[in-house]
């Protein structure tokens, strides 16, 4: 039925006029939103994930499709090319995926491991977290959750103080629910978040009593993740260089009764916020995004490899400018949503050379690759984004 429904005219005549904006430099996502915002005659709930599915299929397939064709027709054969793939991965050859599901650029600057980009063809799932000690709760209520590790995911080992790991918080949703219209996300007791994004919480593993910065926090995600671990005990320093994403980011704090943090202003430069020192610091930098393909598959063909190189310039900035601000025995984690080398490996290296007074320690529990201190997280083996950890100790 639901396919039906997503191969209808007036879904397909819908997704045409969002890539028409796509077209005119608007992210795929964004003009989701305005598209089906507007349009107040379409606001069925099926029609408007069907809407989005086939967008995203469209950006998945974009090279398998007649640029000749109406908008409608390549949405169509988009659609149809993601059905026969999600019941037979083995339909669509490997060459081909390595020709055609990624821009070539890509082949320079990481691996593109056959797994990947099976796993880029396939819509993403849902990923949540829930408040410590209350995810069996939350799960049983919200119903369709499946608990972390589910059947196919690796397990990375991840220990963590008390509960809080993601055994007991981390679960896939695969209802239909308008989640942030629940009570249970009106009321703090979950946030949508990606596993990938969880486990670096988890990495960082602050202890109560603590006081932590989240140096690059956005609009909060793993500042509120940072914030249950620590149990809203010790203190909690998160910046940004965007008033607008630390302002969502106080809305956030407000639902999820996180109270032991500062929000600050900061432009990443050698001027640091606070002249605080730090039990942790945490770099989650602003990087190509190219762990996120799977669930952004318009941005593969946005990105270009200059944007690689600069960005590599900025986290390496970043690392270089809040390493001051750690304690003697303090620890910094560096993540950042892509698995491009000179973004990973060659900053992390960089920085380790250039700072003998920090040690690198294991990135990420009692990961397979025990000892590590850099750790890939890819998405064909969490089912979820890809990262990159690296982590160091104040000596």
């Amino acid at each position: 039925m639901y396919f039906v429904v997503q191969m209808s005219s007036p879904v397909l005549n819908q997704t045409a006029r969002v890539l028409k904006l796509v077209q005119t430099g608007t992210p795929a996502d964004q003009a989701l939103r305005e598209s089906l915002t507007q349009d107040r005659h379409f606001t069925a709930p099926a029609e408007r994930r069907a809407v989005s599915h086939a967008v995203f299929a469209y950006f998945r397939w974009w090279r398998w499709l007649e640029p000749k064709d109406s908008l409608q027709k390549q949405a169509e054969a988009a659609l149809k090319l993601q059905e026969r793939f999600n019941q037979n991965p083995a339909s669509i050859k490997a060459e081909a995926l390595a020709a055609r599901a990624v821009p070539e650029w890509v082949k320079t600057e990481m691996d593109v491991p056959a797994d990947w980009l099976r796993q880029l063809q396939q819509p993403p799932v849902l990923w949540i977290r829930t408040k410590s000690g209350s995810g069996e709760s939350v799960a049983k209520r919200l119903g369709n959750c499946t608990p972390y590790p589910v059947a196919g995911v690796a397990d990375p080992g991840v220990s963590g103080p008390g509960s809080a790991t993601p055994a007991t918080t981390a679960f896939t949703y695969t209802g239909l629910k308008d989640l942030y219209r629940t009570p249970e996300f009106q009321g703090g007791e979950f946030e949508i978040q990606d596993l990938a994004s969880q486990l670096v919480g988890h990495a960082c593993a602050p202890e109560p009593g603590e006081i932590w910065w989240d140096a690059c926090a956005g609009e909060g995600g793993k500042t509120m993740h940072l914030a249950d671990l620590l149990q809203n005990k010790g203190m909690l320093w998160a910046s940004d260089r965007s008033a607008r994403r630390l302002a969502k980011l106080k809305d956030r704090a407000a639902r999820a009764k996180a109270f032991n943090y500062r929000a600050a202003e900061w432009d990443g430069s050698e001027k640091l916020p606070t002249k605080t020192k730090f039990d942790g610091i945490l770099v989650d930098a602003p990087c190509s995004g190219v762990g996120t393909w799977q669930r952004n598959p318009h941005a593969r063909w946005t990105t270009s490899v200059q944007d690689v190189t600069e960005l590599a310039a900025v986290q390496a900035r970043l690392l270089e400018n809040v390493a001051s601000a750690l304690k003697p025995g303090g620890r910094l984690v560096y993540s950042v949503c892509t698995l491009t080398r000179a973004e990973t490996t060659a900053v992390a290296d960089a920085f380790t050379a250039a700072h003998p007074e920090l040690a690198p320690i294991p990135a990420l529990g009692s990961q397979p690759s025990a000892g590590s201190s850099q750790l890939f997280l890819w998405p064909h083996e969490l089912n979820a984004n890809g990262m990159f950890l690296a982590a160091w100790r104040k000596k």
